[in-house]
């Protein structure tokens, strides 16, 4: 299994950096709802570790997700697949790689907004995170 390539098949990354600002919105919302529930289950003594529970339930949530399904419930909701530039689906160890850069992305910000930048820029739609581990994100085929 290849990639569709960008020039030939423009239509798999078409709306995809709008499509993955509206699925990483999405993804917030269910990371922070799993926060309430961890802080609660810790009878929000937990609330002292709030920026580290927060993290490890988003790294957990994408790393899980990432593995099983090749996309977030946000990437789902918008029709979006993560893939590595082989094609096939990356492995657990680049999903847990993938989601602690992300959030480190997040915690550096000006890394963040060069990752935004070259997710405009680049031909498969890539994020700083992607271009390190050779993966994408890409429209999910429809299959007939």
């Amino acid at each position: 299994m290849t990639l569709p390539d960008p020039e030939l098949q423009p239509e798999f990354y078409a709306d995809v950096p709008l499509k993955r600002s509206l699925a990483w919105a999405i993804d917030l919302v269910v990371t922070a709802l799993m926060t309430v529930v961890a802080l609660a289950l810790t009878l929000f003594v937990g609330a002292f570790f709030l920026p580290v529970i927060y993290g490890a339930v988003s790294i957990g949530y994408r790393t899980v997700m990432l593995t099983r399904y090749r996309a977030t419930l946000g990437m789902m909701l918008m029709a979006l697949e993560w893939r590595s530039l082989k094609g096939g689906q990356p492995d657990a160890m680049t999903a847990f790689a993938y989601s602690a850069a992300h959030a480190g992305l997040w915690t550096v910000f000006p890394l963040q907004i060069a990752s935004m930048v070259t997710i405009l820029l680049t031909p498969h739609r890539q994020g700083l995170h992607d271009m390190f581990l050779g993966t994408t994100m890409l429209h999910r085929p429809t299959t007939p």
